[in-house]
């Protein structure tokens, strides 16, 4: 139990988030959250259901004199991305999160935090075991597997929501009000190699990328942010033409939803080339840091000689993956004609590993166009395929299309200015929120998003902010009141 974070207020939330972040949750292997929201709903006498793929629905009749105004569903997803710097020992499956408070920021220690989206799951908690809040009848929805695919939004059963109005607690900026998302599409590229015996002529080095910021590969690929795999295929690329080099490994970025932070790659070269290497590799290494200097000021790209390995990759395919990795769009392919700001189109680069035989390369495609969406999945398809690529889509989620007229917004936008003094901004967002696809599900009912502010999700410099989650608290308790009658 975290004391310091328990003495923070409101302290409903802060003890629902304490309570959360001490049990392991992530992405794909949620079995342990769930039965603790289910053990929360029953502890409370409330209607607890979960269906068949996971997802938790806790219902909660009307407080006095609200039981004629519309149902209002609640919704955060269970699962959090499970990040870690590379010098932090921790395991996602067994440990629970270690927080701490600096000064208005509640953070992690040398992992992500949890915040996305656990503050709106200890929100609704909070309603759900309040006997002094105003509000309608209420369903909580407790989704899962938000993160790495979608799978509880897609898999939700159409029966078991009455509700007329949805507001989802996973916004990350809170002065707005989401009232649109991206949709997305993972791209998975594979291809085979023979390994070739190591000449006993070469020298092994060691290129290590580390310390980016990474974040979020929807709501960060704006920034310009380093990519460790883009990177990486620049060295690999000058190292190959210049030097022969040869791959042994290569291990970079780690999940798709986040923009790749760390890259390693096992590298040999004919030992008389050993001083011109090193020379150009080293000039190189000093031009991309000049690049990348005001934006990642942690950044470090080492190369350290290595022990000679075993095993090099057959050249024909070497060169088709430094291609292709050198060819692979990564970052922001078009922005929103319509929203000022807004990015349209992405592809965030993810996830490289070269070893034993096997190369695999993911990608995750964003868009709030479904068209544009997979006019560039499929440009990245076919750049795969050229380099004999075998690439498959999946996991396909919609977007989610504003709708600027709704009842939900007007309620918003008025409480937002009474209690604030200034407008929110209403905006569309290039994150995959779920409300797209919920609202396949349930097509009539009325959605809208917002929450605290939440800077580096998806990173381990993840952290949320007390004084906005104060204010995200009022805000929700004051919208639950003002829900119209049916």
């Amino acid at each position: 139990m975290n004391k310091e974070i328990l003495s923070l207020e409101p302290k409903l939330i802060w003890k629902n988030f304490n309570a959360i972040n001490a049990v392991p949750r992530p992405s794909k292997n949620e079995e342990e959250i769930i039965k603790f929201v289910k053990d929360f709903g029953n502890s409370l006498n409330l209607k607890t259901i979960q269906d068949s793929v996971g997802n938790v629905v806790i219902k909660k009749p009307a407080s006095f004199g609200m039981n004629d105004h519309k149902t209002v569903v609640l919704q955060s997803h269970l699962d959090m991305v499970h990040q870690k710097n590379s010098n932090t020992e921790f395991d996602f499956l067994t440990q629970g999160i270690n927080m701490l408070v600096d000064g208005d920021w509640v953070k992690a220690r040398g992992t992500t935090l949890g915040a996305d989206n656990g503050l709106g799951v200890a929100a609704i908690m909070a309603v759900l075991e309040s006997n002094n809040i105003p509000h309608p009848p209420i369903e909580a929805l407790f989704t899962i597997d938000e993160e790495t695919g979608m799978t509880g939004a897609i898999g939700l059963d159409n029966t078991i929501l009455d509700g007329d109005i949805l507001l989802n607690l996973d916004t990350e900026e809170d002065n707005e009000i989401g009232v649109g998302c991206a949709g997305g599409i993972d791209i998975t590229a594979t291809l085979n190699y023979i390994d070739e015996p190591c000449p006993t002529s070469c020298l092994c080095y060691e290129i290590s990328i580390a310390g980016l910021q990474g974040g979020h590969s929807g709501m960060d690929i704006h920034k310009g942010l380093g990519n460790a795999n883009k990177l990486m295929s620049r060295i690999l690329y000058d190292g190959f033409s210049g030097f022969g080099l040869r791959i042994s490994k290569i291990d970079g970025g780690s999940l798709r939803n986040a923009i790749p932070r760390e890259s390693r790659a096992i590298v040999t070269i004919d030992k008389n080339k050993k001083n011109d290497f090193e020379f150009e590799i080293k000039k190189l290494i000093g031009e991309i840091n000049d690049e990348f200097n005001s934006l990642e000021p942690d950044f470090l790209i080492a190369l350290n000689p290595c022990d000679l390995p075993k095993y090099v990759m057959e050249l024909s395919k070497q060169e088709k993956v430094i291609k292709v990795l050198k060819c692979v769009f990564n970052g922001v392919y078009r922005m929103s004609p319509d929203i000022n700001n807004l990015v349209e189109t992405s592809n965030n680069l993810a996830r490289v590993s070269v070893e034993n035989g096997s190369i695999l390369i993911e990608c995750l495609t964003r868009s709030s166009v479904d068209s544009s969406k997979y006019d560039l999945a499929n440009s990245i398809k076919a750049t795969f395929e050229l380099a004999g690529f075998n690439v498959e889509f999946s996991g396909e989620y919609p977007g989610w299309t504003p709708n600027m007229n709704s009842t939900i917004l007007r309620i918003l936008k008025k409480l937002y200015f009474q209690l604030n003094n200034s407008k929110p901004v209403v905006a569309a967002c290039h994150a995959g929120l779920e409300c797209g696809i919920l609202g396949r599900h349930y097509p009539k009912m009325e959605m809208i998003s917002f929450g605290p502010n939440i800077k580096g999700a998806h990173s381990p410099d993840e952290r949320v902010q007390i004084s906005s989650v104060q204010k995200f608290w009022i805000f929700l308790k004051s919208i639950l009141a003002e829900i119209p009658k049916k």
